[in-house]
């Protein structure tokens, strides 16, 4: 006798999420009724837990659906928390992801449009492969006897240094929608010789990266590539725009022009958007941020690209200032208000901040050091103390340097040897290569299975270990909704042996 076997997966219970208590300011930005709303906020705030609330309200209390919501912000590490945070208080999966990167919801509307051409699906060219082209067509150059660039320079045109400077002015151009003929003449008109041979680069670069590798865009580019595209497909755009009811955007001083072009091409019927940043930070600077992104920032709701714009001063905008911080005690809170005092710019009411009641006073130290390892042994004794006299977890503990560098090498050597354990971060291009992310993921798919979401299994069914078009994971995804399993999604079928029996053998 034949006995079938039916599988139903149980997903475990999940741990109560805390509903945080919420400031009169966070609760304007939550309760927000208008279509257009601009959050000044201070380090330590409380911004993205403002926005993880107001996007709860609204699903939760006004029934908007989740798929009607897009969060957007500038890092994948911000975006990664967003999701994390958002889905925890929902206490419920959602069909993809509700916070992304810019550049990610970029990649997601050249990828559609792609699919309905029935063109390749595109790729993201990472820094290397950038480095690559540039440092071989910089090669060409000098065996053409091309050594057009100035004579400071000449020298310094074969390093890597010289390259990465090269790439960032070439990726800041891109951004801006800088033509090359452009570039040239902000170079005569400016005295810029250098900037005259880059834009001959530039239009080398883009049409070496079009004909070396077709369909790949690099991040610059994508935002650019993207914004063209909804402009020369209106049922695209407007497709797009029925989707997009609800936007909120956080770190807006992070973006750079592009992304509010961008933005405010999607943005431009929806029913509500809420940007939110801080107009004093400039952490992205160097990446093409505009400093005054959040004092410039206009048009956002205008239906047409060059339609009169509206500031967000405007009195249709509603302006809010979060003023209570949670990070900081009144003593640090204090020190950072004298420094902050000097800073220019219009508004200030965001400056005007006050410590949370239940905060700790915290402390302010200032030493100056004769050497590295004088420091190094200072800072160690401060952190042993630490540890032992008052218990503190090693893992609570930081020490932040102002960059990467033989400075800081020393210092974390020094650090060791007096016995104070010293972790560091993986970062950089190694981790960034394709390759090695796609490496990565599959080991945490091996080894922490319940740190999968279905973003990283999207992207391991659909990258090279998995090969599966759009239509395939559309079919998964309509199996798994199927099936008794509910809530089950990409995660789940990847790492979860028996969720195979949910999808048929044609699909597995």
């Amino acid at each position: 006798m034949q006995h079938s076997r039916h599988f139903r997966l149980i997903h475990p219970p999940q741990s109560g999420t805390q509903v945080p208590v919420l400031d009169p300011e966070q609760e304007l930005v939550v309760g927000h009724q208008g279509r257009l709303m601009r959050v000044l906020a201070g380090p330590g705030t409380g911004k993205t837990t403002s926005l993880v609330e107001a996007v709860v309200e609204r699903v939760d209390r006004r029934g908007v659906p989740v798929e009607d919501i897009l969060l957007l912000t500038f890092s994948r590490a911000a975006a990664g928390q967003l999701r994390d945070r958002v889905t925890a208080r929902l206490q419920r999966t959602v069909s993809e992801p509700v916070a992304r990167t810019f550049h990610s919801y970029a990649f997601g509307i050249v990828r559609q449009a792609a699919v309905l051409a029935g063109d390749p699906p595109p790729r993201l060219l990472s820094g290397s492969e950038q480095d690559v082209t540039l440092r071989e067509l910089m090669a060409g150059r000098l065996e053409d006897r091309r050594d057009d660039w100035p004579a400071d320079l000449l020298a310094a045109t074969t390093t890597r240094a010289f390259t990465d400077e090269l790439r960032e002015l070439l990726m800041r151009a891109i951004e801006r929608d800088i033509s090359a003929e452009q570039l040239a003449g902000y170079g005569r008109r400016h005295g810029r010789p250098d900037w005259v041979v880059a834009a001959d680069i530039l239009d080398e670069y883009l049409a070496v990266t079009s004909l070396k590798a077709p369909g790949a865009f690099d991040a610059a580019e994508l935002i650019q590539r993207a914004k063209a595209v909804l402009l020369a497909s209106p049922r695209l755009l407007a497709d797009e725009r029925r989707r997009r009811r609800r936007i909120f955007v956080d770190e807006v001083q992070d973006t750079d022009p592009s992304q509010i072009a961008l933005l405010r091409l999607v943005a431009a019927e929806a029913d509500e958007v809420i940007v939110i940043g801080d107009p004093d930070q400039a952490i992205y600077a160097f990446r093409g941020a505009e400093q005054n992104a959040m004092n410039e920032v206009e048009g956002l709701l205008d239906a047409t690209p060059g339609a009169s714009a509206r500031s967000l001063f405007d009195p249709q905008c509603q302006t809010v200032s979060l003023s209570i911080c949670r990070r900081s005690g009144p003593v640090l809170l204090a020190g950072s208000r004298r420094i902050a005092a000097r800073l220019g710019g219009g508004t200030v009411r965001h400056r005007r901040l006050v410590a949370a009641a239940d905060g700790a006073p915290g402390q302010i130290g200032v030493g100056v050091f004769s050497s590295v390892s004088a420091e190094a042994a200072h800072l160690a004794t401060a952190l042993r103390r630490a540890h032992i006299e008052d218990g503190v977890p090693w893992s609570e503990m930081a020490v932040l340097v102002r960059s990467a560098g033989p400075a800081a090498d020393s210092l974390r050597r020094g650090l060791a040897a007096a016995g104070v354990p010293v972790g560091q971060a993986v970062r950089g291009a190694l981790v960034d290569e394709p390759a090695i992310a796609h490496l990565l993921t599959l080991l945490r798919c091996v080894a922490k299975p319940a740190e999968i979401t279905d973003a990283d299994a999207e992207a391991l069914l659909a990258g090279p270990t998995g090969r599966a078009d759009a239509l395939q994971l559309l079919r998964m995804r309509r199996h798994l909704r199927q099936s008794a399993a509910t809530d089950a999604g990409l995660a789940t079928l990847i790492t979860e042996s028996a969720a195979l029996a949910l999808v048929p053998p044609a699909v597995r």
